[in-house]
């Protein structure tokens, strides 16, 4: 019971003002035009980081054309939740020691009493961006450091960031013809935005570590959390994504929506991307817990 107040002030609470915000502010400075800059931003941004940094880059679950390669690390980028190679750097420790010594985000670190809980939640959540200890790309991810596409991207991270505030803003200004479009576009589209999949992308690493479903067997704590799989792009079905780290689908039961996988497999149809790991029924079944757990 107590691990449901502590998700509810750290996340449901939150979201929940966001969303009422938005019928209080619908024609009094959020528009249609405002929404969709948003939308398309958050979707491009944020799939570039499942598709592209999680999916691609940190475990390899396909094989992409160079294009697509670069165009993925800088739509990711875009996201702002750091570089490329310190992004994959950072998830590759966390996967190595998950919710054990060393992993750089888990919320159990301080413990399992409420208290310990709930600092290690804050911790899991945003704290760990803020610790001077930062994972080695030399050591995780020295494929990407090998890579010059990505070493480009990589070091250009503050250009995309100019990019990703600066583009809602014209998109909206031109379109509207006005600066008062470009600064409503700017609020939605680039801080709303922005906060909005950060925290998403964060609740991965403090909700689904702490509450949601366990059908598959792990060896840590990873959870299925079905009300964030839409906003993460299926990322939030972390249990199996633990159970199997390299499969290109993380839903992969009926149901279990999973966008970031379907455009893989549209991508797959345009021959854009190959070698793509897509689990079969053996895995899953050998995965699967005999009694899924909610603890």
């Amino acid at each position: 019971m107590w691990q449901q107040v502590v998700l509810l002030l750290f996340v449901v609470v939150p979201f929940a003002a966001v969303v009422a915000a938005v019928p209080v502010l619908w024609g009094w400075g959020l528009t249609w035009r405002d929404a969709l800059i948003a939308a398309v931003m958050y979707a491009v941004t944020g799939h570039g980081v499942t598709i592209g940094f999680h999916r691609l880059f940190t475990h390899r679950s396909f094989r992409a054309k160079r294009w697509l390669r670069v165009l993925l690390a800088v739509a990711g980028s875009m996201a702002i939740q750091g570089s490329v190679l310190q992004w994959v750097a950072d998830h590759r420790r966390h996967h190595r020691f998950s919710d054990r010594e060393g992993d750089p985000h888990s919320p159990w670190r301080y413990g399992t009493s409420a208290r310990a809980l709930a600092k290690g939640f804050f911790y899991a959540h945003v704290g760990w961006l803020f610790d001077w200890e930062q994972t080695s790309p030399r050591r995780y991810a020295p494929d990407l450091l090998a890579d010059r596409d990505i070493r480009v991207v990589s070091r250009t991270f503050p250009l995309w960031v100019s990019v990703s505030m600066l583009l809602p803003p014209l998109v909206g200004g031109l379109w509207s013809w006005s600066w008062a479009g470009a600064l409503t576009a700017f609020f939605w589209g680039s801080l709303v935005r922005v906060s909005l999949l950060h925290h998403v992308t964060f609740a991965i690493n403090s909700v689904c570590h702490v509450a949601g479903r366990r059908p598959f067997r792990t060896r840590d704590s990873s959870r299925n959390v079905w009300w964030l799989a839409l906003p993460s792009m299926g990322e939030a079905w972390h249990n199996f994504h633990h159970a199997e780290p390299t499969s290109a689908r993380h839903g992969v039961r009926l149901l279990e929506v999973d966008t970031s996988a379907a455009i893989i497999w549209v991508l797959e149809k345009f021959r854009w991307v190959h070698d793509v790991r897509w689990p079969d029924a053996a895995t899953i079944s050998r995965r699967r817990l005999a009694v899924p757990s909610n603890a």
